[in-house]
């Protein structure tokens, strides 16, 4: 009678056990739903960026060089 109890109770406890365990690697399996602060709208963010790019097109602006006019080469005249 008491080994039957035994045996019942360690079915019981590593049944529990294994129950356990699954839930705890669904939970490790499972995907995220967390969001990224730059998904999410922001309206200061999105004026930083803005902002952000309109520097930059402006610094674009100014580094860029403008061709440098020359005057034509000089002709060589070769008197063979």
């Amino acid at each position: 009678m008491r080994t039957l109890l035994f045996r019942i109770l360690k079915r019981k406890f590593f049944a529990t056990i294994a129950v356990a365990m699954a839930i705890s690697g669904i939970g490790v399996i499972a995907p995220a739903f967390a969001i990224p602060p730059t998904v999410t709208p922001s309206p200061g963010y999105d004026a930083r960026l803005a902002e952000q790019r309109r520097a930059a097109e402006a610094q674009a602006r100014a580094h860029t060089r403008k061709p440098l006019s020359r005057p034509p080469a000089p002709r060589r005249l070769y008197g063979h």
